[in-house]
């Protein structure tokens, strides 16, 4: 079990080293290349082979889907590739150990990695973090082999797994499920797949045995994805349920014709590979499932890739939509299961433009409120207004208590320079929510008390509420962006500047308002309140803008 444990570590530092090293690279790819299915497909494969891990895929997948970055179709493509290029790992094992016995270069590999982990650079510093862990791997996986004990030593005690290896499909189901449970408590199938291998190899179980198996761990993946999309929205967990039903398919056609399937793997091991028949001889085992795997994750993918809209439409039946109500008030990204902080960023920046998009409603809101003369409609303002900020302050908690999380964790120093950007902007996206509320409040109270502005105040008042709202929505329109570096502050300086000139004028002639018979020294105090609320916003505008445009730098510098 210590042996296993230290597989698994090298696995998780070789997949982090690598995931810091290439994060960004990595969701470029996933967001740009699933323009058809057999791209997606591909995507899921590649990524899944560099990351070492389906796990990170998949969440990553449900992820992006959650953060409105992906449809349900294309992730669809994804996830099936994914499940094709976690096969790498088994490749890896059977042909770097079982066969060549990579860890005899483990410590020269460590001689290699250990001062690229302590180098100043940060690039240099993650791929030596990756050749550590994959140092460690294979170190993990030599212990586990050697410390397996030989089934001719305790011939009485594993007895009865050969007794049931020709007990049919009954039999062949339960190993299935035994999979899938090894792969659910160590939370990892290419684990669970080294170690099917070691017991395999060690005369511990038969090679049918060990095929059902594999095809169990293929089932228990998808438990990782469904864990990590239980916080997410609808969209994340039906991604999550495409991977899962997926799995439960291929499984479901290749349990059934497994004698048929076992027997095209033995043809294909003994002629393509040079391999002995893995019925008859252990050595060639490590190849047989190798090939087993990867043969069957590839051949259900060419079948159900046919059948995506179905899959899709399963997956749509079995969860249900929400209550729109009741997701307004929710944070879109998941709050669990990020693998890395930097496969998290971009759903930050997208829950993020939706607390600016909320700020937006307010401000047409208040434009609504402050123009209208209608009792009833003016309270439907009101109350809109007051639940808007209520629902700013809800996301902003949830977005910053998401940053601490994620901050604990080891991450680059770019990645950290957007976290702390990305938590200045919804502090001040919040803050403008509050100020709403304060004007809404003065609304109410100049309504109440039958207060009035002349043509001149309500003029002037509405020209800042005017280049107020255009300034919300034009950063609004960065911030929905994929990438931060296609963002054009341009106008927004130009409506600053604008604002600013306009204050500054309406500060000069601000002694002719307090002249003249139609002057109402109460209204003249909610215009003051009214003028100084508008000018703060466009202070947190400006704010926002600012941290914009270090996030811009950021990405254009990645």
């Amino acid at each position: 079990m210590g042996s296993l444990a230290l597989f698994i570590y090298g696995m998780k530092i070789m997949s982090d080293g690598i995931q810091k090293a290439a994060g960004s690279a990595l969701r470029r790819v996933l967001r740009n290349m699933t323009k058809n299915r057999w791209l997606g497909l591909l995507t899921g494969v590649f990524t899944t082979a560099a990351v070492q891990s389906s796990s990170a895929t998949t969440v990553m997948t449900v992820s992006f889907v959650n953060a409105g970055l992906l449809t349900l179709t294309e992730s669809a493509g994804i996830m099936m590739g994914a499940n094709i290029g976690t096969t790498i790992t088994g490749w890896m094992a059977s042909i770097l150990e079982f066969k060549v016995s990579i860890h005899e270069a483990s410590l020269p590999l460590f001689l290699i990695g250990v001062p690229l982990f302590f180098s100043k650079r940060e690039q240099l510093k993650y791929w030596g973090e990756f050749i550590i862990g994959f140092s460690i791997l294979f170190m993990g996986l030599n212990f586990l082999t050697v410390t397996v004990p030989d089934v001719n030593e305790n011939i009485q005690l594993f007895q009865w797994v050969k007794s049931y290896a020709d007990g049919g499909l009954f039999t062949n189901i339960l190993f299935v499920l035994i999979g899938a449970i090894i792969t659910i408590v160590i939370q990892s199938s290419s684990a669970a797949m080294i170690l099917t291998m070691t017991m395999c190899i060690k005369g511990w179980i038969p090679f049918e045995v060990a095929a059902a198996l594999v095809l169990g761990e293929n089932i228990g993946t998808v438990v990782t994805a469904e864990v990590a999309a239980i916080v997410g929205n609808v969209y994340a967990k039906r991604s999550a349920r495409i991977h899962s039903l997926f799995n439960l398919i291929g499984v479901t056609w290749v349990i059934l014709l497994l004698p048929y399937f076992l027997k095209l793997i033995a043809y294909i091991v003994e002629n393509l590979f040079g391999q002995d028949n893995p019925f008859s001889s252990a050595e060639s085992i490590p190849i047989a499932l190798s090939c087993f795997h990867t043969v069957f994750n590839i051949v259900n993918a060419l079948i159900l890739i046919w059948f995506i809209k179905y899959l899709v439409w399963l997956a749509k039946k079995t969860i249900p939509p929400k209550d729109e109500a009741e997701r307004k008030s929710k944070l879109k990204f998941m709050s669990n299961n990020i693998k890395s902080p930097e496969m998290a960023t971009m759903e930050l920046q997208k829950d993020t433009a939706r607390l600016a998009d909320i700020v937006g409603r307010m401000s047409q809101t208040t434009k609504t409120y402050f123009n209208n003369t209608d009792e009833v409609e003016q309270m439907a303002c009101f109350e809109k207004l007051v639940k808007y900020e209520n629902i700013t302050d809800a996301i902003r908690d949830e977005i910053t208590e998401y940053i601490m999380k994620i901050s604990q964790e080891p991450n680059t120093t770019n990645t950290s320079r957007t976290l702390k950007s990305v938590l200045v902007i919804t502090n001040e996206l919040e803050r403008i929510g509050d100020i709403y509320q304060e004007i809404a409040e003065s609304i109410a109270k100049k309504v109440e008390n039958k207060l009035w502005f002349n043509p001149k105040q309500r003029q002037n008042i509405n020209t800042l509420i005017n280049l107020t709202d255009h300034s919300i929505h034009e950063s609004l329109s960065n911030l929905r962006l994929n990438s931060y570096k296609d963002a054009d502050l341009t106008i927004s300086l130009d409506l600053k500047n604008e604002f600013k000139n306009q204050i500054e004028t309406l500060k000069q002639n601000y002694f002719e308002l307090t002249k003249g018979k139609d002057i109402n020294p109460e209204g003249l105090v909610i215009y003051n309140t009214l003028m100084a609320a508008l000018n703060q916003i466009q202070y947190h505008i400006n704010e926002i803008n600012q941290s914009l445009k270090e996030i811009t730098s950021i990405s254009t510098a990645e």
